[in-house]
């Protein structure tokens, strides 16, 4: 192993590899800033320049935009209230929040710093232990994947602002909503109207954009219109930057935002919660290592893991910078959990290894067990450890460059950034398909967001639902193909762990709740 990252980390100091790296890297922050433009959608643009690639630089061009993008998700979270990516939609609300209370270079350093810290996590668990821990998503079946995944949707619903009875509801809109068109158990089209747009469902990404995005547009229109200073109707125009000169110095716990004024001040904060961090990136990297659940599931579930044990639970979807960190610290480590079932048997984490197995089978590169004893290709899988580490230490530089650009939006007059708002909105979800129909789809659901958050219902469930709505009704039908017992759901040991999980998350609060009024009953 040493052999190979020497002869890799010689040929990524190439100045081709180099400049390849340093462009993806940039490309990358720039769509994941971008609202609708994913990072699955951005390493979909680049294949057709890969096949002119060495395999390193390709392999490299992918995993730095990447990594970068994912980070860069967070920027319009923070600023314009729309999630950059969907492993971002978990923490919008803490993100805007705190960027309205004039913390916005605090709140993008955290979610920098722990985002390279994350993913450097998440490496280090990839290169120690590719070939053990692989084992353990191998082992997964149907069942795993059905609890994992209401697991997931419970925790987006139970974390969320509000009641569990509105998290509920949102949840439950996102899952009727993600059983509209085929599925991959049904063969007819389920309410469709007859139109043919709908075939294929509602696509996530203008759901996501016209949820968070065109909502606020028309909250900010209707401010406007009222000519009010509704403290709950806000803009980026509003939000004074505040926090130290350097986004680098962003603190975690300190309510002044100027107390940091040394680089080394949020590497103290960082290890002042080295615990949290594990917790979240451990957490991160195992679900990234499960296929199919990807960076977005880690993120709600480092979320929820989070908020439980928090002592301030009441601040997350409120403002809360450490809810918000251990969720970025979970969603970048998660990047490189899924390239350990990717490498080891050929099976792809997330959508975006799912397009690396493309990549590397046209570069004549079979993924499996021998890939490591292979000297030409232990080579590249050396390389794809060191890109790791590259790409998240070059996230530094480029991530505080990113932050200071996207801190000029909030000096734009209101008047003309919800017009600005609004074009991202449209752009974004036409560029998705190509399709006006999915304009038309962000600007149902920004006006069904709109009209929940009134009512103060969390949008975030109702994305999640979407996204897993399809994945959860296929591991059940599935299931129940194999018995139409339910016990046969808690038969095998992890299924059993996580099924008992789901129900605790949802029966023993209220189960303590009446515990509680029956002993104050009690009481003389």
């Amino acid at each position: 192993m040493l052999s190979s990252l020497h002869d890799a980390f010689w040929l990524l100091l190439a100045p081709k590899v180099m400049a390849v790296i340093l462009l993806s890297a940039a490309y990358g922050i720039a769509v994941g800033a971008i609202p609708g433009l994913t990072a699955t959608m951005a390493v979909a643009l680049i294949i057709p320049i890969t096949f002119h690639l060495d395999p390193i630089s390709a392999i490299a061009a992918i995993v730095t935009l990447e990594a970068c993008a994912i980070f860069a998700g967070d920027i319009p979270c923070a600023l314009v209230r729309i999630p950059g990516t969907p492993s971002s939609a978990a923490y919008t609300d803490d993100a805007y929040t705190l960027s309205r209370r004039g913390l916005l270079r605090r709140t993008l350093g955290v979610s920098l710093v722990f985002s390279v810290a994350g993913g450097l996590f998440g490496t280090a668990v990839l290169i120690l232990g590719a070939r053990q821990l692989a084992r353990v998503a191998f082992a997964f079946t149907t069942y795993e994947y059905f609890w994992l995944y209401v697991f997931g949707l419970s925790c987006a619903a139970i974390v969320s602002h509000g009641s569990r009875v509105k998290g509920a509801l949102s949840l439950v809109i996102g899952l009727l909503l993600s059983t509209i068109g085929l599925s991959e158990v049904h063969s007819t089209p389920r309410f469709t109207l007859g139109n043919d747009d709908l075939i294929t469902g509602v696509s996530f990404i203008p759901a996501m954009i016209g949820l968070f995005g065109f909502s606020e547009v028309l909250r900010n229109v209707l401010s406007m219109a009222r000519g009010d200073t509704d403290p709950a109707v806000n803009s980026a125009k509003d939000i004074p930057i505040g926090g130290s000169p350097s986004p680098l110095r962003a603190t975690i716990g300190d309510r002044d935002p100027t107390t940091d004024t040394r680089f080394g001040g949020v590497f103290a904060r960082l290890w002042s919660r080295k615990l949290a961090f594990l917790r979240s990136s451990g957490i991160g990297t195992i679900i990234g290592m499960i296929p199919g659940a990807g960076a977005d599931i880690a993120a709600w579930i480092s979320y929820a893991v989070s908020k439980r044990l928090s002592k301030t639970p009441e601040e997350y979807g409120k403002g809360s910078l450490e809810g918000m960190a251990d969720a970025t610290a979970a969603n970048n480590a998660s990047l490189a959990g899924a390239w350990i079932p990717a490498l080891v048997f050929g099976i792809p984490g997330d959508s975006v290894t799912a397009i690396v197995l493309g990549v590397l089978m046209m570069k004549n590169i079979t993924p499996g067990p021998q890939i490591f004893d292979n000297p030409k290709q232990a080579t590249l899988v050396s390389a794809i450890y060191l890109t790791f580490i590259v790409a998240n230490l070059i996230l530094i530089p480029l991530g505080a460059l990113a932050i200071h650009a996207g801190t000029l939006l909030i000096r734009t007059p209101r008047r003309l950034l919800v017009p600005l708002i609004l074009l991202f909105c449209i752009v974004g979800s036409f560029a998705i398909n190509g399709s006006y129909f999915d304009v038309g789809v962000m600007l149902l659901t920004g006006l069904l967001g709109f009209a929940l958050e009134r009512w103060n219902v969390p949008l975030g469930p109702i994305v999640l639902g979407i996204v897993l709505g399809g994945e959860v009704e296929k591991s059940f039908i599935q299931n129940l193909t194999k018995s139409d017992s339910l016990v046969a759901f808690f038969e095998r040991p992890v299924a059993a762990g996580l099924g008992a999980a789901c129900l605790a998350l949802w029966l023993l609060p209220p189960l303590l709740a009446l515990r509680r009024l029956r002993r104050h009953a009690g009481t003389p």
